[in-house]
């Protein structure tokens, strides 16, 4: 009897064109643009620069903050109150200030000072750029002492020179870090949405009322609509794979069998969600409500974005009952670091317990009416 039920599943999910082009579609679409839309690197800060010494020195330390690639010199004013006006012009998103005699008090007290001012409306970006901007200037003062120990016999004192190593992505490329997650992303919108729009619409065409008055039972009627998309979750996926290799050349460093079994699973917890409102709505535009509601909660939850670790206790709670955080953690685990199995345990039993309770609660809610 199932077998009869899932191939009228697939020639439902055949016969709709726009359906299929979805599947193949929105997930292309989706790793072409989001991974550079959704990039939280900040790069091409628009500097203005308060230049009031005018010195060689002055001269070097603002090449080397424009030949940084972080900052993007738009704007040269000759006082702070002119770079002001630039950045409420929005011609300037951070401003540093060279202050007078900076070369002289360089080489007759060692030290000089520049103030720099951050746009904070955008409180990330002016983080981040301020940071950027210390950490060129902190540069550039260990150059200056490298220079000074070199062309003078004075003693310096020593200083520990901190070489950072980035382990898993040495290269800092956000793309590595965001397309496993976008995957997730896809895999989490199409298992979950496609579902919950299944048994309602067929509840608004009447057909369910045939399948109600069948000796079908609900265990095996909903197997039968988990299924096909399953089988739909591992075609995207294997299409997401695909592409993260011909256009970003991202290959998981672990075992592709690790991502499949995890994946198998995971689009059963969202197909087994999807159903579960499908079970309670009376119309398609309810059920969409009432999953998208859901879908933001378990995105926004999820560390897709921001790191569960900097959320604050309250969600981090929130976050223990959300499945696409465990799926997350595991594809940028196997993506980045290459685990295995054995290393990621604790999140195939939280994940086989979710697929348990949510099919379960998919079969308990269906009802048969006849």
């Amino acid at each position: 009897m199932i077998k009869f039920l899932i191939e009228k599943e697939f020639k439902q999910i055949l016969q709709n064109k726009f359906l299929l082009a979805l599947i193949f579609v929105f997930p292309t679409f989706m790793l072409l643009l989001l991974p550079w839309a959704a990039n939280q690197e900040i790069k091409n800060m628009k500097l203005s620069i308060v230049d009031n010494d005018h010195s060689t020195y002055s001269e070097r330390l603002t090449q080397k903050v424009t030949a940084s690639g972080y900052f993007q010199l738009t704007d040269f004013s000759p006082s702070y109150n002119r770079a002001l006006e630039s950045i409420d012009a929005g011609k300037a998103d951070i401003i540093l200030e060279i202050q007078p005699e900076f070369e002289r008090d360089l080489f007759k007290t060692g030290t000089a000072r520049v103030m720099i001012s951050a746009n904070a409306v955008n409180g990330m970006k002016g983080g981040l750029g301020s940071m950027y901007l210390v950490s060129i200037i902190r540069d550039f003062s260990q150059e200056l002492l490298a220079e000074q120990g070199l062309t003078s016999k004075k003693t310096i004192m020593p200083f520990i020179n901190n070489v950072p190593y980035y382990l898993f992505n040495p290269h800092l490329n956000y793309n590595v870090f965001m397309v496993p997650a976008l995957m997730v992303l896809l895999l989490t919108l199409l298992a979950g949405f496609l579902p919950a729009l299944n048994i309602v619409s067929e509840k608004e065409v009447g057909t369910i009322e045939q399948l109600n008055v069948t000796p079908v039972r609900k265990t095996t009627f909903i197997f039968a609509k988990l299924i096909p998309f399953w089988i739909i979750g591992f075609i995207v996926l294997t299409v997401c794979m695909m592409l993260s290799v011909f256009i970003y050349n991202l290959t998981p460093v672990g075992s592709l069998a690790t991502i499949y079994l995890y994946a198998g699973i995971y689009v059963l917890i969202v197909s087994g969600l999807g159903l579960v409102v499908s079970n309670y709505s009376a119309t398609m535009q309810q059920a969409m409500f009432v999953i998208f509601f859901f879908m933001m909660i378990l995105i926004l939850m999820s560390g897709l974005f921001t790191p569960v670790s900097s959320m604050p206790g309250w969600a981090q709670v929130i976050t223990i009952f959300n499945p696409m955080r465990y799926y997350m953690e595991v594809m940028r685990a196997v993506y980045l670091k290459g685990s295995a199995m054995t290393d990621l345990l604790p999140q195939l039993i939280t994940l086989c317990g979710f697929a348990v309770f949510f099919n379960g609660w998919a079969v308990i809610s269906y009802r048969k009416r006849s």
